[in-house]
């Protein structure tokens, strides 16, 4: 077995496979040191999982939300075929096409749990116990994600809860859910076992999706009591397991369920990697530059979720491509371009990061809140406006309900951020998202004309709220 190569990555996720693509693309030999599934937590447990199991609902309610296509619908969700679509998605939890992929793009693929035992070298231990060592010609890349944090809870640890992993596999609809979290795969979890028809207790203490926009929680909130959600703004003080299910105590009162999830944050998988080779303090965030190269080194990279810059795959992947990209360049004595917006760096981690949150309503939005703006120093004017009153919006469903907002940096004229609460507002995201990473003045937006009747009118509807300046 060939034991050199110009990179090695630890991990064999999306965004590991991602840097190796790219390694290889630019004339460089690349390596994927993996010891669960070829694919990782995206494919299997996160992002392609969930959306499957959310979006049957999401499918049903915007029928009913049309007059004539509601009057069509006889029924409720289906949850084995549900289950059953989600499987295929997942490929039954097999890997082999991706195997087939990663082959097919160049790169080599080695089964066992990596870790790093000196400068340029990680040592691989396979599931019989045998041992190879690998050496990196030019950088190793710690791609090994992140994994669900527990919160400290009396009894949760020992009630056998269930992380986001069981939630987006399971089998079947528990009668009886509760939700330990506020943010999205808490939201997007209640959401999903609500439409099946699973009986949802959400216990998040500081409200849903606190980081967004302050309008969002409560739109959301409300989307998940018409689903029949309960939420209490509380934590839990003890979870018990017993043979009839488990007790969520809050205080003196309790709620009988029959599963907890746990969707309480995440910490990086770095504990058991050594990392400590690079002066790393195990169970730590990595600390990397804007070519996700580790500070304090010139060998070792960390891209997605380990690196704590934005924990969501496309962030990562985009990560990935940046990482990729310049390890090559270093390797072959090209020039890193590593100014800001460069073809080496991933700048848009800092204040032009799009997010979805798949709930009810639709949560869409890129850059920075209002909050973070000010926060940050900038000259910030906040536009809002009634989505549910653009004409677009109200052939999408009957008594549509939403909410846009758009964050503007007055000094330069141009979008520091954007959010979008309502239906369907996910593929309207792309287009903020250029407007904010293109920093596009806001006098040019007004020739970018919407079609009529779209959604997409909500941005000419944000311009005349933000107003025209007359020519001088």
């Amino acid at each position: 077995m060939e034991t050199a190569y110009d990179v090695v990555v630890i991990g064999g996720g999306a965004v590991a496979e991602n840097v190796a693509d790219r390694a290889v693309k630019g004339g460089l030999t690349a390596v994927l040191v993996e010891h669960e599934l070829v694919g990782g937590e995206c494919s299997y447990w996160a992002c392609m999982p969930s959306k499957a199991l959310i979006r049957s609902g999401m499918a049903l309610r915007a029928a009913r939300q049309v007059g004539g296509a509601r009057e069509a619908v006889t029924g409720g969700l289906d949850v084995f075929a549900v289950l059953a679509r989600r499987d295929g998605f997942t490929q039954g939890w097999d890997d082999s096409s991706q195997v087939d992929w990663v082959s097919g793009a160049g790169i080599a693929l080695i089964r066992g749990y990596g870790r790093l035992t000196a400068t340029r070298q990680v040592t691989v231990t396979a599931s019989d116990g045998v041992e190879t060592v690998l050496t990196a010609r030019h950088a190793v890349v710690i791609s090994t994600g992140s994994d669900p944090l527990l919160p400290d809870i009396p009894g949760l640890a020992h009630a056998s809860p269930w992380t986001p992993r069981e939630a987006t596999s399971a089998q079947a609809a528990p009668p009886r859910l509760a939700v330990v979290g506020g943010g999205v795969v808490a939201v997007e979890m209640a959401t999903a076992y609500a439409s099946f028809g699973t009986e949802v207790t959400v216990f998040a203490r500081s409200g849903l999706l606190r980081g967004q926009e302050d309008f969002v929680g409560d739109l959301v909130t409300a989307g998940l009591y018409g689903l029949g959600v309960t939420i209490h703004r509380k934590s839990p003080t003890a979870v018990t397991r017993t043979p009839a299910g488990v007790t969520v105590s809050i205080g003196d009162r309790s709620v009988e369920v029959d599963e907890v999830l746990v969707a309480a944050g995440r910490a990086p998988r770095t504990d058991d990697i050594g990392i400590e080779v690079a002066g790393i303090e195990p169970g730590m965030w990595i600390d990397v530059d804007d070519t996700l190269l580790v500070r304090g080194t010139d060998w070792l990279y960390a891209t997605g979720d380990v690196n704590r810059r934005a924990l969501l795959t496309h962030q990562g992947k985009y990560q990935a491509r940046a990482a990729g990209d310049a390890i090559a360049a270093r390797a072959l004595g090209r020039t890193v371009d590593d100014t800001a917006w460069g073809a080496h760096v991933a700048t848009a981690d800092h204040e032009a990061v799009p997010q979805v949150v798949f709930s009810v309503p639709e949560v869409a939005s890129v850059g920075l809140t209002s909050a973070q703006a000010t926060e940050a120093g900038y000259d910030v004017r906040v536009v809002d406006y009634d989505l549910g009153s653009v004409a677009g919006a109200s052939l999408q469903a009957d008594g549509y309900q939403g909410m846009a907002r758009m964050v503007v940096d007055e000094r330069r004229r141009v979008i520091l951020g954007v959010t979008f609460v309502g239906q369907d507002v996910a593929e309207l995201l792309q287009a903020a998202t250029i407007a904010v990473v293109g920093q596009v003045p806001l006098d040019r937006l007004w020739h970018a004309v919407p079609a009529y009747p779209t959604m997409n009118e909500i941005w000419l509807r944000l311009l005349e709220t933000y107003g025209r300046p007359e020519p001088t």
